[in-house]
């Protein structure tokens, strides 16, 4: 295998962005920041985020590439294990969607410094246990045992540049008047769409169609 095919690579692209987009922790670390510390810290927060999904995409799939290729059930645990991954986080994001658009509560008026913003991006990145499951389950269809090193970089930077991209957004135009309130008020929305994406993904993963 010496590397995906430009059709694989928008699919996992894809995958990219759609997991950028959910909301989570990683979300509230940089909205939290953004209006807290200003423009400057958020898109820190995003930077560092960013850099930390990076590392984390190309050490996730270097992993699963080594299991691939000392075992060769590590393949039809992939597939299953990812399929409930993915049904579990579908679950988890129409309950919810279900409760509906949630109260903003008052944030602090001081915000970290940059480099603080940046160091929380950067954790809150390898340390959010939705971007692993995410990770597992989604790298199945992509990654073969004989992936090459040049692949898995990509992967890596692939990841980086969506997921930075998005954040650093989200800190200089989503935040701008009142988009920070639309935003979490459309977040049960957003969580629906997620869930219904979810089930689809699985339901890909096991016809093998992904």
């Amino acid at each position: 295998m010496d590397g995906l095919t430009p059709e694989a690579w928008a699919a996992l692209a894809s995958v990219f962005i759609v997991g950028a987009m959910s909301p989570g922790p990683s979300l509230a670390v940089v909205l939290r920041n953004t209006m807290a510390g200003g423009r400057r810290q958020g898109v820190a927060t995003g930077i560092g985020h960013g850099i930390g999904f990076g590392v984390y995409a190309f050490l996730a799939a270097l992993g699963i590439a080594t299991a691939l290729s000392l075992h060769e059930s590590t393949e039809i645990v992939l597939k299953w294990g990812g399929t409930l991954i993915l049904v579990w986080l579908g679950v988890t994001f129409i309950r919810h969607a279900a409760k509906g658009p949630v109260e903003n509560k008052a944030e602090d008026e001081h915000g970290p410094s940059d480099v603080t913003g940046f160091l929380q991006g950067f954790l809150i990145a390898l340390f959010n246990p939705k971007i692993l499951a995410w990770m597992l389950a989604l790298y199945a269809p992509f990654i073969e045992s004989d992936v090459s090193m040049q692949t898995l970089i990509g992967m890596g930077l692939l990841g980086m540049t969506i997921d930075g991209t998005w954040y650093v957004t989200v800190a200089t135009v989503l935040t701008r008047g009142d988009s920070v309130q639309k935003l979490r008020s459309n977040a049960h929305v957003i969580d629906g769409i997620m869930g219904l994406l979810m089930f689809v993904f699985a339901g890909l993963l096991v016809t093998g169609t992904l």
